[in-house]
């Protein structure tokens, strides 16, 4: 029954927040109302699924479900809050697989493209510029070379990696 409590809560906790910090008030209240956790607990649970690498609410499932329920509730929490994110990405397949010969999406996809990488440059740039702000015109040029190596020379992403943080470490 615990297993199927725990499926739920965070079953629950995935459709109702939208993922890192927004989780936590959900999270302390269903675990501290079922018993599962007290609040030092929680506070705890919180510190160790920041500081271990992968998604902040994947973390907090599996240490709330062992805590309750062992290896098992970890499982069944981690598929309860998995579950709307993997239902709404095979949804989006099956209709894109569906309508991939569609007129109308391939028109939309023309727009979606240039903008995803739109989006995607203008982080970049906000956060070269708050991270790398000394980099001054070489950081540009180090992106330029790499690309270069990348695309027309083939070179592995761990070279290239390498060899960026090499240059980066001895000039700036």
């Amino acid at each position: 029954m615990v297993l199927l409590e725990l499926y739920f809560c965070f079953l629950r906790i995935g459709f109702t927040s939208f993922g890192g910090f927004s989780m936590v008030p959900l999270i302390r209240s269903e675990v501290m109302s079922r018993g599962w956790m007290t609040a030092a607990e929680v506070a705890d649970l919180v510190a160790i699924a920041e500081m271990t690498p992968g998604p902040f609410g994947l973390n907090c499932a599996t240490f709330a479900g062992i805590r309750a329920a062992g290896l098992p509730g970890a499982v069944c929490a981690n598929l309860g809050v998995l579950t709307p994110s993997l239902t709404l990405c095979a949804l989006a397949a099956v209709a894109f697989v569906r309508f991939q010969d569609s007129r109308l999406l391939k028109e939309m996809m023309v727009g979606v493209r240039p903008a995803c990488i739109g989006m995607i440059l203008a982080v970049v740039l906000s956060l070269a510029e708050t991270s790398y702000g000394g980099g001054g015109l070489l950081l540009p040029l180090i992106g330029a070379v790499d690309l270069v190596l990348l695309v027309r020379y083939r070179w592995s992403v761990p070279k290239v990696l390498a060899l960026s943080a090499a240059v980066s470490v001895v000039f700036l």
